[in-house]
């Protein structure tokens, strides 16, 4: 027996290091891999298949064939028509470089005419979200990470439900993993009032186990293809701050669109339906009315793409920065790569701003961001930690002028292993509505300084350090 581990050992091995050094694009992480098959021949291998092999690639590009995402950057396309945007509508900073690279990484157009509204927490979000659901006459379609199954996920339930009984179609996409933050699950019901509910990557069999780590992270409902909603809000009572029985309340920040924007946030919901069917739905193709002055573009990112997609047009927004970068994000664990481009932008005389919760629901997480701050700080980039409730919101502001929101976080889970949705949003109006009201948190956060961080303990320093060599997988 024990000359057939041997042998199984010998041949595993090798191939499983050979694949990681020739599949896996950062030399850390197939030198990880290669390490742990040499410590552990039988049981390394094993990890490295399940866990460690991008498997989704082929069936997202069958959806791409025929349509304008692509998995590479394609550099013959051309330069994107600034000058079809209306000059009414052109930011007074010249982001041409920043429009050139998003366009692209995604070859979907930067849209005119859309109108935008900001909708804070989900006493704002969620009605909004319900009265949509509520006008609907031919199709819902709704993907989220967290559908709980508390007030506010009845109150959804019985709409969504209300909307099939008027001959609507209802499409719902519930991650797996996600589900399992409440119970009873809410799918149930959902289908029993006649709504197509699908699970994305349930891990119910072997052959679903190497994706249990690629989960679906988009916030997205798409109303008739005339509104949709994009954000960090997932469904439920989690996010009603001012709700006096919610013990653990989530502020955050949703947004509402309509234009022609809402064309690609359907392409979105589409691609994320393939994704968890096989099914390719019918689009529309556009035709949206103008009806705003935000410039818009989508950018739908996940494991499925040859490049980080997200991370690149993030280095591209911080590299276009002159005056100054807003973070606001509930997890920040940059790469190697956007800490350099932060801490560059700060020694050209940008000024940087990181706003982070006091308390964060992720204690593991906290520690592990509080073990690299030090390397913001050194570099004069300020830091603060926004007092509770904890604050979910992604915001990312650059020259009061461009603003990138959506579901992705800060960290390596949403920038390489979640499939998240994003929108950049050229408005100056919204932009600096928003800047003000981060300069109005900014002045009731605790700033962080290296002073602070170095008056850790052996102990407590030592946590955070071992939490941070974990990052890549938090």
């Amino acid at each position: 027996m024990m000359n057939v581990f041997i042998a199984l050992a010998l041949i595993i091995a090798p191939v499983a290091m050979w694949h990681a050094m020739l599949y896996k694009r950062d030399p850390r992480a197939a030198m990880g891999w290669i390490s742990v098959c040499l410590l552990f021949p039988i049981v390394g291998p094993a990890l490295y298949f399940f866990f460690g092999i991008n498997r989704v690639h082929h069936r997202a590009q069958s959806w791409r064939d025929g349509t304008y995402q692509r998995r590479f950057v394609d550099f013959e396309r051309g330069e994107e028509p600034l000058a079809d945007i209306p000059c009414n509508q052109k930011s007074s900073a010249d982001f041409s470089c920043l429009v050139r690279a998003t366009y692209a990484l995604t070859g979907l157009p930067l849209l005119g005419g859309n109108r935008v509204s900001v909708l804070r927490n989900g006493e704002e979000a969620f009605p909004a979200m319900l009265d949509a659901i509520n006008q609907a006459t031919k199709r819902v379609d709704l993907s989220t990470y967290i559908f709980e199954s508390n007030r506010t996920g009845q109150d959804f339930t019985q709409a969504l439900c209300a909307a099939v009984s008027r001959g609507v179609k209802v499409r719902v996409i519930v991650d797996a993993v996600g589900e399992l933050y409440s119970w009873p699950k809410v799918s149930r019901r959902l289908r029993r009032g006649g709504v197509r509910v699908e699970r994305f990557s349930p891990p119910r069999l072997i052959s679903r186990l190497p994706g249990l780590n690629l989960r679906n992270h988009r916030k997205l409902l798409v109303v008739d293809e005339r509104l949709a909603f994009a954000g960090g809000m997932n469904i439920g009572d989690r996010h009603l701050v001012a709700l006096a029985s919610n013990k653990h309340p989530a502020a955050d920040i949703h947004f509402q669109f309509a234009g022609p924007v809402v064309a690609q946030l359907a392409m979105g919901f589409a691609q994320t339906w393939q994704l968890a069917t096989g099914e390719n739905l019918a689009q529309s193709g556009g035709g949206q009315v103008e009806c705003g002055a935000s410039l818009c573009r989508v950018i739908v990112d996940g494991p499925d793409y040859n490049l980080d997609k997200l991370s690149n047009v993030l280095l591209a927004a911080i590299a276009q920065a002159e005056v100054s970068i807003r973070i606001m994000t509930p997890y920040f664990l940059p790469s190697r790569e956007m800490l350099a481009a932060l801490q560059t932008a700060a020694l050209r005389g940008v000024s940087v701003t990181l706003m982070l919760p006091e308390k964060n629901n992720l204690r593991y997480v906290h520690w592990a961001m509080r073990n690299m701050l030090w390397e913001l700080l050194y570099y004069n980039i300020k830091v603060v930690y926004q007092p509770p409730p904890f604050n979910h919101s992604k915001l990312f502001l650059v020259d009061g002028e461009y603003l990138l929101i959506g579901s992705a976080n800060l960290d390596p889970r949403s920038l390489r292993l979640n499939y998240e949705v994003s929108v950049e949003i050229y408005d100056q109006a919204m932009a600096r509505e928003l800047e003000d009201e981060f300069n109005d948190r900014l002045s009731s956060s605790a700033a962080v300084t290296l002073s602070e961080l170095d008056r850790r303990s052996l102990l407590v320093r030592s946590r955070d350090a071992f939490c941070w060599l974990f990052s890549p997988y938090l």
